[in-house]
């Protein structure tokens, strides 16, 4: 094992995003060397401080340039390593046609785990799934678990916008579990809902800006608050690190602990929040869920019971992504 990384070395692809890069945060902390990859742009260099300047990155951290288009591009960053975290996903809010998205998630998923498996190095792949991928079932369910799978047919139907993401997460985690049935390589997912709280990458994250909808003022997303599922990010990443860590951890797991009511939001919002303005509950009565039958509770039950516990209450939750906000310049 490398000097410095008394754990072993792992990757995160997409370390800039979200996740990503609390990911990295929390993995150098845990004692971990990482490499992470980032989407390379030619025409600028773009600033990495944000990761290169965490704690330990000087000595631990490794970035290298990779893209879902061209899937062995990871080999590098994979080489060696003991685990994967599969964060990177093509951008929800490109102008990409659909098949192209779901075609460069599923593809890209593919030849990772390919490239893990042929390591002889890697014993076991965290994959980023989403609450996306369970949400939309032909079934009406009174909570949502590991067994819940979306429907493309029902996604079709139900989703405005956004939909080439629900799809395409939803195809690729499962040829994901079954590249793992095949091959036998160990693969575990991670579904979680709206993931809020603080933010190290420099881009406002887009559950970040659904989320304190309320705070922005951007009516065009209430219709996604109506029930609003979340968990805080470092919740996420502890989750993410736990089932890469705990021996029996296998196939999907919720991650997810926090649900609250449009009505519970404005009055939360309110009461802690008064700098801003939130609307009044009656100008919200007509608001409709983007999302047809969505007052689903998600169970994190599988993950609670492998031992992990939730470390973030609602206040942390919001509070911290509104910091993060105000310092970035957002709010």
């Amino acid at each position: 094992m490398e000097a410095g990384g008394a754990k072993g070395k792992v990757c995160v692809t997409g370390g800039t995003g979200f996740i990503g890069s609390w990911l990295v945060k929390k993995l150098l902390e845990s004692g971990y060397s990482v490499n992470t990859t980032v989407r390379s742009h030619p025409e600028k260099k773009r600033d990495y401080s944000f990761l290169t300047n965490l704690p330990e990155a000087s000595e631990r951290l490794q970035i290298y340039d990779a893209d879902l288009d061209d899937p062995n591009s990871f080999g590098p960053a994979i080489e060696g390593c003991i685990g994967v975290f599969h964060v990177a996903n093509p951008n929800p809010g490109g102008q990409e046609p659909d098949e192209s998205v779901v075609r460069k998630t599923t593809d890209g998923t593919l030849g990772i785990l390919k490239i893990c498996l042929n390591s002889k190095t890697v014993k076991r792949v965290v994959y980023t799934s989403s609450a996306s991928c369970m949400e939309f079932t032909p079934n009406k369910v009174d909570f949502l678990d590991e067994s819940c799978w979306s429907d493309i047919d029902v996604i079709n139907e139900q989703v405005p916008f956004l939909r080439s993401y629900a799809i395409s997460k939803t195809l690729a985690e499962r040829a994901a579990l079954e590249f793992s049935q095949q091959h036998g390589l160990e693969v575990v997912t991670v579904l979680p809902t709206y993931v809020v709280g603080p933010f190290i990458c420099p881009n406002l994250p887009g559950s970040v800006r659904l989320t304190l909808a309320l705070a922005f003022g951007t009516e065009a997303l209430y219709g996604f608050l109506l029930n609003a599922n979340m968990v805080h990010v470092d919740d996420v990443a502890r989750a993410h690190i736990f089932l890469f860590e705990h021996p029996n951890a296998k196939g999907r797991y919720v991650c997810s602990s926090h649900k609250m009511t449009l009505e519970e939001l404005v009055k939360f919002f309110s009461v802690r929040y008064p700098e801003f303005q939130i609307p009044s509950l009656e100008s919200l009565k007509d608001v409709k869920s983007y999302i047809k039958d969505k007052n689903h509770m998600f169970s994190s039950k599988k993950l609670l019971d492998t031992g992990f516990e939730y470390k973030h209450g609602i206040y942390e939750v919001f509070d911290e992504a509104i910091q993060s906000c105000k310092e970035k310049g957002y709010l």
